[in-house]
């Protein structure tokens, strides 16, 4: 499972804040990597450089094989909070799309 991960400007994307990152998104999905060649995550904050409640988003881009990709996203006051959000939404599509391959 690749992760690229993409962020703006305002969101600092440093070499030791993506390796964690890496981890959450890795042990949040790992009942399902066999499954996932690629994930994408883009974070952004809506508001630039103004304060503002919820104004991180965290989109994830799941691409399956053989599958179209599957997109979630999420805001918070954080890019942690928001990952942790958005991989949340993930594994419930994921569980249910491997739930319906499982059965056929």
């Amino acid at each position: 499972m690749i992760i690229q991960i993409n962020t703006d400007k305002n969101i600092d994307g440093n070499e030791q804040r993506k390796a964690h990152f890496d981890a959450e998104i890795l042990q949040g999905l790992i009942l399902y990597a066999a499954h996932i060649t690629r994930i994408e995550v883009h974070l952004k904050d809506e508001n630039g450089k103004k304060d503002g409640v919820n104004n991180i988003s965290c989109l994830l881009e799941a691409r399956l094989e053989g599958r179209k990709p599957i997109v979630v996203s999420d805001q918070a006051d954080n890019a942690e909070k928001a990952l942790a959000g958005a991989i949340e939404k993930l594994q419930a599509s994921l569980k249910t799309i491997m739930g319906h391959i499982q059965h056929h």
